[in-house]
């Protein structure tokens, strides 16, 4: 018997894993898996979900227009370079899918986002993986690991699941180190989240050049993970090659009307980012005070480290024992850790309680 086979790079992927959301006999489930918003979508942007239902027998806008438009006035980006998706990940896979291919190379921090190897794969690239500093991208490590054939280098800044930020004159250095012909895709999905200063998600070195891109999303600080919508912001050459690729109809209706409100959202932002940066160092001071490492974050999770594999399984399994998920880190060569979303007051508060009674009796 013979049957078609994929191609050979298609079969070195293992599929991603979302975090889990049931816990079988848990009356209750706090899940802090995933990194979504700790406030649930905004209350204009629920409404406009609903008002989108009569029209659900329509095909949306298939360039996104009004939504591009709302994005570049918030951010201040001319949004004919502006593409918009199903997620940041189907940009990503696009981007990585028209530049890459057979015989190229993809290069990326040893614990970046996962998509980026997977994608990588698909595409046919060879996917390089360098180690970092601190768990923190090393530019210089980056740099060295180029070649002949890459044509792709992904950062993601914040990294996630690490937390770590690289500022913008080390993203800058990077760049400047870089061949032309090599696409430098930031990813900025935890940017808004971002306190640092010295700063920058991309747009700067976008607008600098002709090869760089800087992907977002509406799944974190908009709390529309539901929905799948990402965006992009790019030259304009490389706008109408991901238009040539990209599904004609990619953001739906619905998605659409509900980013746009969300974006509207009076002081939506600026409540998350204040929540977040208050119990993530919260959180992190109670788990460091019960004997848990953890690396520092500028997004809206944490990592906490608990030395060895067996001790995080541990951890797991008595956060879950109280109804709790968090994300193992196995995937990302981390197995020592587990990766924490910052949730509300009260989840912070409950993380910290068990943590804490686990550590206690671990001792």
């Amino acid at each position: 018997m013979s049957w078609p086979e994929p191609r050979p790079s298609i079969l070195s992927i293992e599929a991603y894993t979302p975090g889990e959301s049931k816990l079988e006999g848990a009356n209750r489930i706090v899940k802090l898996s995933s990194n979504e918003g700790a406030f649930g979508p905004p209350p204009a942007a629920m409404q406009a979900f609903a008002a989108a239902a009569a029209q659900l027998h329509r095909y949306p806008d298939g360039d996104s227009t009004a939504l591009r438009e709302a994005i570049g006035a918030r951010f201040g980006l001319d949004p004919a370079r502006i593409v918009c998706g199903a997620g940041s990940d189907e940009l990503l896979l696009h981007l990585i899918m028209a530049y890459g291919g057979e015989g190229t190379e993809l290069v990326m921090s040893a614990h970046g986002f996962v998509m980026y190897d997977i994608a990588g794969r698909y595409a046919g690239c060879r996917v390089i993986k360098v180690p970092e500093r601190n768990l923190t991208a090393d530019v210089d490590a980056l740099l060295a690991a180029v070649g002949p054939r890459t044509k792709l280098l992904c950062l993601a800044n914040p990294n996630n699941p690490t937390g770590s930020l690289l500022p913008r004159a080390e993203v800058e250095r990077l760049r400047a180190g870089l061949r032309e012909d090599i696409l430098l895709i930031l990813d900025g999905a935890y940017a808004e989240y971002v306190t640092a200063e010295d700063y920058d998600a991309g747009a700067a070195l976008v607008d600098a050049g002709s090869n760089t891109v800087m992907t977002r999303t509406f799944s974190k600080i908009f709390g529309l993970a539901g929905m799948r919508v990402g965006w992009a912001y790019m030259p304009a050459r490389i706008a109408d090659i991901i238009h040539r690729v990209r599904s004609p109809f990619n953001v739906n209706i619905a998605a659409q009307a509900a980013a746009v409100a969300a974006l509207a959202e009076p002081g939506w932002v600026e409540r998350s980012v204040a929540h977040n940066t208050e119990w993530r160092a919260r959180l992190s001071a109670r788990l460091e005070a019960a004997g848990v490492k953890v690396w520092p974050s500028h997004g809206n999770f944490i990592l906490a480290d608990f030395g060895t594999a067996a001790r995080a399984g541990r951890a797991d399994a008595a956060l879950r024992a109280r109804g709790i998920i968090v994300r193992g880190m196995t995937a990302y060569d981390l197995p020592h850790c587990l990766r924490i979303t910052i949730g509300t007051a009260e989840e912070c508060g409950m993380v910290a309680d068990a943590i804490a009674a686990f550590m206690a009796d671990a001792v």
